[in-house]
């Protein structure tokens, strides 16, 4: 067999022309030889082996550079890359199908306390730290704990200090001065708008200055959560870590689109490029609003993408679980950010729900 036009070699190879063009872009998969007229692409016999292989990869899910490396590979350790890739894919699915457990056991409002635990009041011991890191010239993070409201900002543009400082003191009141009653997902929206204009005022209607804010507000027996932008909240519960939050950003879309995978995410150039925040504009979307349950023993951490995005969540599961005190474990989380390179402002809050050792805490209504 010769060699073979694009539309030939797509259809012996089940790649579309569209993927056979990407693949040549990326150096991925050379046409053998360009027509320099017409610019038309032909394809020699021999490449059909490579260009199943890459089409079986993909059905897998395999990222391209994953398997750009693995086509350079000899057969027996492309098959043990190979095994690597999918030990992962299967260590991934089982976290997936924990969160999933959990959020079925969230949304349906099920618990396996017992009747004492129910009836226990609970309240928060908390910890927050933020630091510059090793490359930027000054912090634009804001972090604050307090006995009911926690809360992280990561600012941006020039006046990002400002604006992420002014989100978070526009709530700060909620953590000192008596509450309403009413719903405080109510509560919370109301005071967001506080934080909106607040950030505004700071940005004077420059959309390029603005922040993120992740807060939630402790009720007694639950934490009501305000997201928008991609700085996150976790939480650790019996041993697992959960995200509870979901990023505005364009990586994270493309993800939800079946577009990227999170391992091509990671390397993206766009990957902090954000969707959704708070900015000077006159219209901002609004933020995520929910309640979370808590049990005693739960471990809550929100972060600026200074952690996140330098650390896995494997790396976070692990310091979360191995610090007894929410004191160390800001401290441990900052550190260890450091050292894999402090390439941003890093910003910790950790909230552990215990039981009151005194009936002291006035659960909102």
């Amino acid at each position: 067999m010769g060699m073979l036009t694009i539309g030939a070699f797509a259809k012996a190879s089940r790649l579309s022309p569209k993927a056979l063009r990407l693949y040549d872009e990326l150096d991925l998969l050379r046409p053998a030889r360009v027509d320099p007229e017409t610019g038309y692409r032909y394809y020699a016999a021999e490449q059909l082996e490579r260009a199943r292989l890459v089409a079986w990869l993909r059905r897998l899910g395999m990222p391209l550079a994953r398997i750009r490396k693995v086509c350079a590979l000899d057969g027996p350790t492309a098959a043990r890359e190979i095994r690597a890739y999918w030990a992962q894919v299967e260590a991934e699915t089982t976290t997936r199908r924990d969160l999933a457990a959990f959020l079925v056991d969230h949304l349906s409002h099920t618990s396996t306390s017992t009747s004492q635990e129910d009836t226990a009041m609970l309240e928060l011991r908390y910890a927050s730290l933020s630091d510059t890191g090793l490359v930027r010239p000054a912090n634009q993070d804001t972090a604050y704990a307090g006995t009911r409201l926690l809360a992280v900002a990561d600012g941006f543009g020039t006046g990002g200090a400002l604006a992420g400082s002014a989100a978070v003191e526009a709530l700060r009141f909620l953590d000192s001065e008596t509450l309403p009653a009413g719903s405080v997902l109510n509560l919370l929206e109301d005071a967001v708008q506080g934080a909106t204009q607040a950030v505004r005022d700071v940005a004077a209607t420059d959309e390029e200055v603005g922040t993120t804010l992740t807060a939630m507000l402790w009720t007694g027996s639950q934490l009501a959560l305000v997201h928008i932008g991609d700085s996150r909240a976790y939480v650790l519960r019996d041993g697992a870590l959960f995200r509870i939050t979901h990023d505005h950003t364009v990586v994270q879309s493309m993800i939800d689109e079946g577009r990227l995978t999170p391992e091509e995410a990671a390397t993206h150039p766009q990957r902090a490029l954000l969707l959704k925040a708070l900015t000077g504009a006159e219209s901002v979307p609004p933020p995520d609003l929910r309640l979370q349950d808590a049990h005693a023993g739960d471990r809550f951490l929100l972060c600026s993408d200074g952690l996140s995005s330098v650390l896995t969540e494997e790396d976070i599961r692990r310091t979360l679980s191995s610090v007894p005190t929410p004191e160390e474990a800001v401290r441990a989380l900052v550190a260890a950010a450091n050292e894999a390179g402090g390439p941003d402002n890093v910003s910790c809050v950790v909230a552990d729900v215990v039981e009151a050792a005194c009936a002291a805490a006035q659960p909102l209504s």
